[in-house]
């Protein structure tokens, strides 16, 4: 018989923008993350591509790029909706 794992709450997840400097979409995906992870009680981080050469070359086509638990959730656009119900909020 298969159990599922418990369901985290949002406050046991951790979100990671993975951005650079001077993008605007970037910039609008940070605002999404802070205000929903601020509702939702969800620490979040913000990492610089331009700082990390294994994020760049991981994701310099797609960002800005959102990591739930180390997990890609999103790219380019972050939907708030789409990332409450994710983080289960």
């Amino acid at each position: 018989m298969l159990r599922r794992a418990p369901r985290k709450k949002p406050t046991e997840r951790t979100v990671t923008l993975i951005g650079k400097p001077d993008c605007h979409l970037c910039e609008a995906a940070e605002a999404v993350v802070e205000e929903v992870c601020g509702e939702l009680g969800t620490p979040w981080e913000k990492k610089d591509i331009t700082q990390d050469e294994e994020l760049y070359r991981a994701y310099w086509e797609q960002i800005p790029v959102v990591l739930i638990d180390g997990e890609q959730h999103d790219f380019w656009r972050v939907n708030p909706q789409r990332l409450r119900a994710a983080l289960g909020g």
